[in-house]
């Protein structure tokens, strides 16, 4: 697993001074990744309790105690999942942003992945969020390539 910077991959949004962007490697095929960023029950598993459906077009809930996040599925296919925040109550900041996750399948039937948070650099959360980030995407790779993620504490 990697954790760089990278430039935009062709097919996923322009990237800007202000994304976070993170690439991580999976043993493990797309569709088990996809599933991961698609199922509210395995979102749970290795982010935040979630809710709703995590097909395109649909919303999704994530609850941080007695905050919320609510989202737009834009895009959920083998490629990309998008999301567009609609509702943040813990980081208001975010409504201005996108959620975007590149997959990409390797020869070697692994997945490479290119997280982006688009124009998070911007917003005064910029350093908690990112380390959050980061934090939860590990927690990702362990969840789909191991079975055990490290999701926010309920």
């Amino acid at each position: 697993m990697t954790r760089a910077t990278a430039p935009a991959a062709p097919g996923s949004p322009n990237l800007s001074d202000a994304d976070f962007v993170s690439t991580y490697q999976f043993k493990s095929p797309v569709d088990s990744v996809l599933v991961a960023l698609t199922d509210p029950e395995r979102l749970s598993r290795w982010w935040t309790k979630a809710s709703g459906s995590g097909e395109q077009g649909r919303e999704l809930t994530f609850f941080f105690g007695d905050e919320k996040l609510v989202v737009r599925v834009d895009e959920a296919n083998r490629s990309i999942v998008q999301w567009t925040p609609l509702v943040s109550t813990a980081e208001p900041g975010w409504l201005s942003t996108t959620i975007a996750f590149t997959l990409s399948q390797r020869q070697n039937g692994g997945t490479d992945m290119i997280f982006r948070h688009a124009g998070l650099a911007r917003l005064e959360c910029f350093d908690s969020c990112r380390t959050c980030w980061k934090d939860y995407l590990l927690s990702l790779v362990d969840y789909v390539d191991v079975g055990q993620g490290r999701p926010r504490e309920r």
